[in-house]
Parts: C-alpha cells; structure tokens; sequence
C-alpha cells in the first residue's frame, strides 16, 4: 500500500479537505463513489487518494454532470488506469524480449563464426 491510500482521515478531517459535508461523504459511500476503509471500530478512515477522488467528484458535479454521469466518469477513469498499467507491463516484457532476442542473435552470429572441435576452437576459413 502506498502513502495515497493509507487510511488517515476520520470523516469529519477528510470533508474539511474535501470541502464538503460528512453527511455527503457518507452518501458518496453508499453510493459507491468513494470507499474509505474502516478501523477495528468500524471509524471510516480516509487516504489521500480519497481526498482526491472526492475533489474530481466536487468539480465533476459542480460542472452540473450528475452522480450517475459522475460514476459513469470514474468507472471509465478506473478502466483506462487499468489499461494504462497492463501497457506499462507489457512494454516492459516487450524490451526484456527484445533483449534477450538480440543476445540470442548475437551469440548465432558469433557460433557462426566459430566451429566447434574437440580439444580446440578454430575459426572457419
């Protein structure tokens, strides 16, 4: 887990930095728009990322789009994070592969170059 989504804030803190009401918070949870976790008490505690995630949400509805536009909004920002990530993987394995073909063509050429006889390594002329 990283510093974003460490749970930090009890309600009351995180609509102080959200700039909105404890009681909007809970309705956000409820519907599904923001999901803070919960202490052994069952405290909702609040990361930063939630704080984030409410802020898009306060300018989204501010713009006059609807909580259904909101949440139609943040399931499609969730699945191109998503898709951003399986890229940033398969790039990876991508030049991994090409590394290891280059070494693979690199050591054909220089078995090529070079005949193998017992006791002995010569070059082919």
């Amino acid at each position: 887990m990283n510093d974003r989504e460490r749970p930090l804030y009890m309600i009351s803190v995180a609509a102080d930095l959200a700039g909105m009401h404890p009681q909007t918070l809970r309705v956000y949870e409820t519907k599904g728009l923001v999901t803070p976790k919960r202490s052994g008490g069952n405290t909702r505690l609040y990361s930063q990322a939630d704080i984030e995630q409410l802020e898009l949400i306060s300018q989204l509805t501010n713009e006059g789009i609807n909580l259904a536009g909101v949440m139609r909004i943040l399931d499609m920002q969730s699945r191109l994070d998503r898709r951003d990530e399986r890229i940033e993987r398969l790039e990876h394995k991508l030049r991994v592969l090409s590394e290891r073909l280059h070494e693979m063509e690199l050591r054909n050429q220089i078995t090529a170059m070079v005949r193998y006889e017992p006791g002995s390594l010569r070059l082919i002329e």
